[in-house]
C-alpha cells in the first residue's frame, strides 16, 4: 500500500492513497488514566495495521494494556491521541466494525447455546427468529450440532469457548478481537481449540486480532506476532510468521518454529524483566 500524509494541527496523520488500504489501522494510539497517585500513562503511540483476512497476535508483559487496547479499537474507550482507521475510513470509537470476544464465555446459563449464540444480533435489533436462523448455520462447522437446546452447564470448557466465538462471528463484524480466548482452558483442550481455529480460520479467513499470553500459540495461529513493550508501551518488535498453512501440531517441533518461538520468548523476557523493575522503582 502506498500512504499519502496529511498535516493536522495535531501532527501527521497518514491518508490512504487510491491503492487498496488496510482492513484497519492503528495511528499512534495515546491512553492513559488517572490514579490517586497522579497520571499513569498506559499506551504510548501504538501503531498497527492489518490487511484483509490476516491473523495477528499481540503478546507483552502482564499489565502492559493489551486489554486496554482492545477497549479502545472496539470504541469502548476513548483514545487520549491518535486516530483508528478502518479500510481507510476514520473508525474511532465506533463500535460496528469490530467483533470483542472476552476472556470468559460469558454464556447466560438460562438460555440454550443457540440462544445465547443470537444475543448479539437481538442486541443490533435483528428479530430473534431471524437471528437463530443465521446463528443455527454455523452450529455444525463450529462442531456444535446437535446443542442448540444444550444449556451452558452442559457444554465442555471447549465447547463454550466455540459457542462464544460463533456469537462473535455471527454478528459478521470486519475485524474479530479475541482476548485470551483459551486461557482458561487445560493443556489438552488448549491445543486441541488451537488446532480447530487454525482449521476453521483457513476457511473463512476473518481478520483476526488476538492477545494471548502463550507464544508457541501466537506463531502457531499467526501471521504476524506483535510484541508491545513494558508500559508505557510502544510495539517493540513485529515478527511475520512465515510458515507455511494449513499448520498442523507437528510444526511446532521443527527447528524453524522453535527459532521463531525462541526469539520472541528474548524480546518478551526482557521487556517482563523492565515491568518488573518499573513496578519496584514505584513501589
Amino acid at each position: 500500500m502506498t500512504v499519502g500524509v496529511e498535516v493536522h494541527a495535531t501532527g501527521t496523520i497518514p491518508v490512504a492513497s487510491a491503492a487498496q488500504p488496510p482492513r484497519f489501522e492503528l495511528w499512534h494510539i495515546s491512553k492513559g488514566f488517572e490514579t490517586p497517585g497522579g497520571f499513569r500513562p498506559v499506551l504510548d503511540g501504538i501503531d498497527l495495521k492489518a490487511t484483509s483476512g490476516s491473523f495477528i497476535s499481540i503478546i507483552g508483559p502482564s499489565g502492559c494494556g493489551k486489554s486496554t487496547l482492545f477497549n479502545v479499537m472496539a470504541g469502548l474507550e476513548p483514545a487520549d491521541a491518535g486516530r483508528v482507521y478502518v479500510d481507510g475510513q476514520e473508525a474511532g470509537g465506533k463500535r460496528e466494525h469490530f467483533g470483542y470476544m472476552p476472556q470468559k464465555d460469558l454464556l447466560f446459563p438460562w438460555r440454550t447455546i443457540l440462544d445465547n449464540t443470537t444475543i448479539g444480533l437481538e442486541v443490533q435489533g435483528k428479530p430473534r427468529k431471524e437471528a437463530r436462523v443465521a446463528a443455527a448455520k454455523l452450529f455444525e462447522p463450529f462442531g456444535l450440532a446437535g446443542f442448540e437446546h444444550a444449556r451452558p452447564f452442559e457444554l465442555s470448557g471447549g465447547m463454550r469457548q466455540r459457542a462464544a466465538l460463533l456469537r462473535t462471528v455471527v454478528q459478521e463484524r470486519e475485524i474479530l478481537l479475541l482476548d485470551e480466548p483459551f486461557g482458561a482452558l487445560d493443556s489438552l483442550t488448549r491445543l486441541e481449540m488451537q488446532t480447530w481455529l487454525a482449521e476453521v480460520w483457513v476457511k473463512y479467513r476473518w481478520t483476526v486480532v488476538m492477545v494471548t499470553h502463550d507464544v508457541r500459540e501466537a506463531v502457531y495461529l499467526s501471521d504476524q506476532v506483535v510484541v508491545l513493550s513494558a508500559r508505557p508501551t510502544k510495539v517493540r518488535l513485529v515478527k511475520d510468521i512465515t510458515l507455511p498453512r494449513p499448520r498442523e501440531e507437528a510444526l511446532m517441533a521443527t527447528p524453524e518454529f522453535a527459532a521463531i518461538e525462541r526469539e520472541l520468548l528474548e524480546v518478551l523476557h526482557e521487556e517482563s524483566r523492565h515491568a518488573l523493575q518499573t513496578q519496584r522503582v514505584t513501589v
